[in-house]
């Protein structure tokens, strides 16, 4: 294979992804939530939740410049004029969808064309009264590999920059109750180091160990290692190679990560080089926050959204 100079490496393109059928399934058995759509005005947030909506996994709430969104909306051919339309451009529109999730007008809240940190800033500032003070919200990817209905829920690649102990608690508390919701009894978590012994000299695998020990007491519906590298989380073969035991080697269901950095690299590494099917949510707001990359297509915008049908709608 010959590679260009402009894509020095062969990734996949996102647009081949699949949305998981299990998780679609699971989401057309719950009630419909109204999803505003922030910053609405670009063809991947339109097509993204008119599928949904066409899907029954949402009832669509565009926030954005009104007349970009008429626009795009005509070029993609979507009728939209019995769909409500609320004109709060640029920095406006985040806002707007929290004082419409604070009034209970909305359900859920799902980024359009915005980049990530301006989106949760209008969000999640106590004073937007989504959460409260005890409150630590946390981001959960829902992955799933090509032809293969089964995810890894990935924390946190997009929220919680460097985290301390008590935030990676918990976004650990949190994707243990979404994977319960999605039907897995007990998850196995892998809380994610470059070594699979706590050492001072790298102090995330001691909090690993610290995590996993507080995980025992406070999260007995699921099995927690860690410190664990990223070869025995993914792989038995790895683990037994290295005189590691433990149920999750080979078999997680969540990888907890130490930083923003680390999340999102794996995130997009599997996205981009593996084909993968990435859905975000931020978690421990008022209402399910429906995250994905401004990069990624419709699929990762359905899956979203089905996610966020089932964080809203389904007993853990």
């Amino acid at each position: 294979m010959q590679l260009s100079v402009r894509d020095p490496f062969p990734f996949v393109s996102a647009t081949t992804a699949e949305a998981p059928q299990r998780l679609l399934a699971q989401a057309r058995g719950l009630p419909t939530p109204r999803v505003a759509l922030v910053n609405a005005a670009s063809v991947n947030a339109l097509t993204g939740i008119r599928e949904a909506a066409d899907a029954g996994m949402a009832d669509p709430i565009l926030i954005g410049d009104a007349e970009k969104i008429r626009q795009i909306a005509d070029d993609i051919e979507w009728d939209i004029s019995t769909l409500p339309l609320i004109h709060a451009p640029h920095t406006e529109a985040a806002p707007k969808a929290a004082e419409l999730a604070r009034t209970g007008q909305a359900d859920a809240i799902m980024k359009g064309q915005i980049h990530t940190s301006t989106f949760l800033k209008g969000l999640l500032p106590r004073s937007a009264g989504l959460r409260d003070d005890s409150t630590r919200c946390g981001h959960v990817f829902h992955i799933t590999m090509p032809e293969s209905d089964r995810p890894i829920l990935l924390t946190d690649g997009a929220l919680n920059v460097d985290p301390d102990v008590d935030t990676r608690k918990e976004c650990l508390r949190h994707a243990v109750r979404l994977a319960r919701q999605l039907g897995i009894s007990h998850p196995k978590a892998g809380i994610l180091s470059a070594t699979e012994d706590p050492i001072p000299s790298l102090p995330n695998s001691m909090q690993a160990r610290e995590i996993a020990d507080w995980a025992k007491t406070a999260l007995p519906h699921c099995s927690v290692s860690g410190p664990m590298a990223m070869d025995l989380i993914l792989s038995r073969d790895a683990a037994e190679a290295k005189g590691y035991e433990s149920d999750v080697c080979g078999d997680a269901d969540i990888i907890l990560t130490p930083n923003i950095t680390t999340g999102n690299a794996v995130f997009k590494l599997m996205v981009l080089g593996m084909g993968c099917c990435a859905a975000g949510l931020v978690l421990g707001a008022k209402v399910p926050i429906l995250l994905t990359s401004r990069a990624q297509a419709a699929p990762a915008r359905i899956a979203s959204a089905a996610l966020g049908v089932i964080a809203a709608g389904a007993d853990a």
